[in-house]
């Protein structure tokens, strides 16, 4: 174990104090306990502390990767009603849809789904893993102690009670033993900073966690919305075709229609029907969805989330932060960055294996074999002493090991970049469909605005006896599936704000710090 004051963490190191960094009051200690005659393991006891004081690590320096920056995000297209901006983004999100039933099942999930529940847990196990490592930093101790009833050989090497073996005798025995490993290398302090890159490795893998559950349950809550405003348009074009049945069968009725024209409208009425068992189910679907995101059993949220409302609609300003934020944002990118800070420190591990061990070990006790001697001065024992061990020979294992470390952390600054690469991509790709989504969606709102006019202009033109009634289907027809669509876009601009805060990285920090989610 190292015997430095080291104050160093996982992400910065100072150097190891010496004796001129020392206060005036603590070199003479120093001299007085040095320089006692003929008190030789006091005085070897000094020289390794200051050799260790003035002792180096081993292995690279782990420096923050330096990636390519993008100069800024997609430009919008200046027609699309909501704007993306290079501000600060708002890191609860969701909010921004002024949507109160959203902001509770987001709040709700947060408490209860079980899948935060595992990343926590898992954090957990990583923190007590971290700590293991840590615990050779300091000295390992121990305390002994035994009582036993014993008889020894008389024909033996040796007999303790003096008795060759004739009688039995009693033997008492406690002690304390220490011992502690200095890390003249740093090789212990490598194993630290490793195991505190793989706990940030842990933390930022329960961001992602969070990160996609809060994605989801806004993404499930705008489908549900979005099925359930198709089903409205559904309902309102049912309508319309049994009005257009009744009023064919009027015509039936005073001779001026056929009975083709009432058999076009009842089947009419009939392929509009078959649209809502569909979505009857993936409303259910969906509504099972957010049910187990809250970790609730399935339709437990049916009566709640069962009442038709509108799509959560977008702001007209969205705020979408710097492109400089978005490594310290994205946990992925602190992951990867985490991945290679705790591979660089595992090469230091490596190169420290090759190096001497040193440990000071030590031991203070008593014996006796009487209860009324034990503890006296006589019974005392003893035992100090440094242990020395160097590899010699063993086939290249440990050149093996460090070739294996260096080569797993050029893969890890491969991944690093890799992963920022794939994170402007995504962003990208998002802004293009967010844009897009948007301006579909207005194209089809004007589609719609016609083929309703045109509907009634063939309604009339049908009672007039202008055109057949296989005019006014058709129209009907097609202000259905533009109605539809419309839906579908409008649900689309919403999924794609989302997935624009998701690719982003954003939402996880307001919540509440990775130490409270793991107490969780």
């Amino acid at each position: 174990m190292s015997i430095f004051v080291d104050s160093s963490d996982a992400f910065a190191s100072k150097p190891a104090p010496t004796l001129e960094h020392r206060s005036a009051q603590e070199i003479p200690m120093w001299g007085r306990a040095c320089s006692r005659r003929g008190q030789w393991p006091q005085l070897t006891l000094c020289a390794l502390l200051v050799l260790g004081l003035t002792a180096c690590t081993v292995g690279p320096d782990f420096q923050k990767p330096q990636t390519q920056q993008i100069a800024g995000w997609s430009k919008p297209s200046k027609t699309a009603a909501s704007q993306t901006v290079a501000e600060t983004m708002d890191e609860r999100w969701w909010e921004v849809f002024h949507d109160p039933k959203l902001s509770a099942l987001t709040q709700r999930a947060l408490t209860d789904n079980l899948d935060l529940k595992l990343a926590s847990s898992r954090l957990e196990q990583s923190r007590a893993a971290r700590q293991v490592i840590t615990a050779d930093r300091y000295p390992n101790t121990a305390a002994t102690g035994s009582y036993g009833r014993k008889r020894n050989s008389g024909e033996g090497l040796s007999d303790p009670s003096g008795h060759n073996g004739n009688s039995a005798f009693n033997l008492w025995d406690a002690g304390f033993s220490a011992s502690w490993e200095l890390d003249f290398w740093g090789r212990v302090r490598r194993e630290t900073e490793a195991a505190n890159a793989t706990l940030e490795v842990a933390e930022n893998d329960q961001r992602s966690v969070l990160l996609s559950v809060l994605a989801e349950v806004a993404q499930d809550y705008i489908q549900l919305r979005g099925v359930q405003s198709t089903r409205a348009v559904t309902e309102e074009n049912l309508d319309v075709a049994r009005h257009s049945l009744k009023l064919s069968q009027l015509r039936l009725a005073d001779g001026v229609a056929t009975d083709l024209d009432v058999a076009e409208a009842a089947a009419q009425v009939a392929a509009i029907e078959s649209r809502l068992p569909a979505l009857e189910q993936r409303q259910s679907q969906l509504i099972n969805a957010l049910s187990l995101l809250m970790g609730e059993p399935p339709q437990a949220l049916h009566a709640e989330l069962s009442t038709d409302a509108p799509v959560p609609q977008t702001p007209r300003q969205v705020a979408i932060g710097l492109p400089s934020q978005l490594a310290e944002r994205r946990p992925d990118i602190r992951r990867a960055e985490a991945r290679l800070h705790a591979a660089t420190a595992n090469i230091g591990v490596a190169k420290g294996d090759f190096y001497p061990r040193i440990t000071l070990s030590g031991n203070v006790g008593s014996q006796a074999m009487q209860l009324s001697d034990f503890g006296s001065w006589g019974s005392r024992t003893f035992g100090i002493g440094p242990q020395f061990s160097l590899p010699l020979f063993d086939g290249g294992r440990l050149r093996g090991v460090l070739n294996l470390r260096e080569a797993q952390q050029q893969e890890a600054a491969i991944a690093y970049q890799q992963t920022v690469l794939r994170a402007w991509h995504e962003i990208d790709d998002q802004l293009t469909a967010y844009n897009a989504s948007q301006l579909r969606r207005d194209s089809l709102a004007e589609a719609v605005r016609q083929n309703q006019i045109a509907l009634r202009t063939a309604q009339q033109q049908y009672v007039e006896g202008v055109v057949d009634f296989v005019n006014v289907l058709t129209v009907q027809g097609e202000l259905l599936a533009t109605q539809q669509q419309w839906v579908e876009s409008s649900t689309g601009v919403s999924l794609a704000m989302v997935g624009l805060y998701k690719a982003l990285g954003g939402g996880w920090e307001s919540v509440y710090p990775v130490g409270e989610m793991a107490q969780r």
